[in-house]
């Protein structure tokens, strides 16, 4: 038995879109279920995202601690965003959010993992990039405003955030999925086994 997320699309017989918002919106699908019946399912329709744990030579993760109204937070995580062009390269998109919030770049890139990160109720796709060999970035700071006018920036030990994460302490999703799959990765093959930074994204596929 092969351990491996398939593509597969039931039938829908109807869909609407009851509410659009700025950066996502809500479809409701009418979906064929395996024994005929039709249901109702509501979800997010969301653009895809990059996030980007960003390594340095001091084993140290460089985080963010920014106000998240939704869940009344204030939550420490990785540099992300969202994929604002339909198509966009994720790698640029994770270039860029490095450096608009952090005002660092990078010079070597692999795909830590690709996660859903709430499938039962939303379709977004998180691309988490590895980035080492890190430096300030060149130019003026990038022009932050709304909630990122408040974040604070710090660099905190791996292993630190892998405490944080285990206990209960640090939530974002981002983050506690990156830094495990960091160890993980270390334990295994080892990070330069990683992807490459351009490897075939299914679930947001784009132009290399």
């Amino acid at each position: 038995m092969t351990i491996k997320d398939t593509p597969e699309e039931w039938e829908i017989r109807g869909t609407g879109t009851p509410f659009v918002g700025n950066k996502t919106s809500v479809r409701t699908d009418d979906v064929v279920m395996p024994d005929g019946t039709v249901v109702h399912r509501d979800y997010q329709v969301h653009p895809g995202s990059v996030a980007v744990l960003a390594l340095d030579d001091a084993d140290r993760v460089l985080v963010l601690r920014q106000y998240r109204h939704p869940v009344r937070h204030k939550l420490w995580e990785i540099p992300a965003g969202l994929l604002d062009v339909p198509g966009e390269n994720p790698l640029h998109a994770a270039q860029r959010e490095l450096y608009e919030e952090a005002h660092v770049k990078a010079e070597d890139w692999r795909v830590l993992t690709d996660v859903y990160t709430t499938p039962g109720g939303c379709d977004e796709a998180v691309r988490i990039f590895l980035a080492r060999g890190l430096s300030e970035a060149e130019g003026d700071r990038f022009e932050v405003e709304d909630e990122e006018a408040d974040m604070e920036l710090a660099r905190v030990p791996a292993e630190e955030l892998v405490r944080g994460a285990l206990a209960g302490e640090l939530h974002n999703n981002c983050l506690v999925v990156g830094v495990l799959s960091l160890v993980a990765a270390r334990a295994g093959d080892g990070l330069d086994a990683l992807r490459p930074a351009q490897a075939p994204w299914p679930a947001r596929p784009f132009e290399a």
